[in-house]
């Protein structure tokens, strides 16, 4: 994994590499094809980590989804997150995406990160992210040593018949409409957010350093980061490969913990994941652990304090 000339602040031991809320985490770049994949590397400072744990984002999110867990996690432990390809600092690899695309290029960020192959990595993903980590745990079932899976990986519900197209707009339409807005300035974007019913009363230094990381200075004026087409892209594989998610469930091999907000996207009853379609899981899936936190909506299950940690603590083991 090669260093960025584009790395940003870089950070003596004693301040906690990339611990604290004011703190940025060191980029890494890693070569996938095409370009390379930006990657973001939280804690265990000085000396290399005993364990290190490699993070997905989901489908309009980015690395920067990610401080409040890396926070959580014991000082020897090291969280990477990934920016996905057509997001965050890897928004200018060129399409197409989908899941697959994802999957081949986070087999190359596994390969750096452990080069000898010793499966000691834990893989942790976030919705679109838990759906990419689920296919790269079937794909590389002896690459992790744990997965946690994190409101996402169970296969979305679809209407017999019904356009994926016009199911994703029906499920994202707010954010999809973001993606294609300008706005005056940082400021006016990051209030896009701050009037996020699921993120409006929650708000905290995490979420306004995730809105920000994600406004992108244009010469027609600020807009998100993440590539709609990508986005789109990636949305409708979440929503025409339920077989194949269904059949990666199920051949779980390796320990792997579901963590479910019962509260959805804008904050709201039900959750994303329908209760009913867990529970069977959880109850045919020898390796699979599920454990719903109360209180939790799609977006505070990683930002919230208390849910952070029982994120870092599934991670832990």
């Amino acid at each position: 994994m090669t260093p960025s000339s584009e790395t940003g602040p870089r950070h003596d031991a004693s301040t906690g590499l990339g611990r604290g809320p004011d703190h940025e985490p060191d980029r890494h770049d890693v070569a996938v094809e095409d370009g390379a994949l930006a990657t973001f590397r939280y804690g265990a400072p000085g000396a290399p980590p005993a364990r290190t744990v490699l993070a997905v984002h989901g489908i309009t999110a980015s690395s920067r989804a990610w401080p409040a867990v890396a926070r959580s996690l014991p000082d020897d432990w090291a969280l990477v997150a990934v920016d996905l390809r057509g997001r965050g600092a890897s928004r200018d690899l060129p399409g197409p995406t989908g899941l697959d695309r994802h999957v081949a290029d986070l087999r190359a960020v596994v390969r750096s990160l452990d080069p000898e192959g010793s499966g000691d990595l834990v893989l942790l993903g976030h919705s679109m992210g838990a759906y990419v980590g689920l296919l790269l745990a079937a794909d590389s079932p002896d690459a992790f040593a744990r997965v946690v899976l994190v409101d996402g990986a169970v296969p979305l519900p679809v209407p017999a018949g019904a356009d994926p197209d016009a199911v994703l707009e029906a499920t994202l339409g707010p954010a999809l409409a973001r993606l294609s807005q300008t706005f005056p300035d940082d400021d006016a974007y990051v209030d896009v957010f701050r009037a996020h019913p699921a993120l409006a009363p929650h708000w905290n230094d995490d979420v306004e350093t995730y809105a920000r990381y994600d406004a992108l200075t244009t010469d027609a004026g600020v807009r998100s980061r993440a590539v709609e087409d990508a986005v789109r892209a990636d949305g409708r594989d979440l929503l025409v490969l339920g077989e194949r998610l269904d059949a990666a469930l199920r051949g779980l091999r390796t320990p792997t913990t579901l963590l479910v907000a019962p509260l959805g996207m804008f904050g709201e009853t039900p959750g994303l994941l329908p209760a009913e379609v867990v529970a069977a899981y959880d109850a045919e899936v020898a390796a699979l652990d599920v454990e719903t936190l109360a209180g939790a909506n799609h977006y505070t299950i990683l930002f919230d304090p208390a849910a952070a940690r029982r994120v870092a603590a599934a991670v832990t083991g």
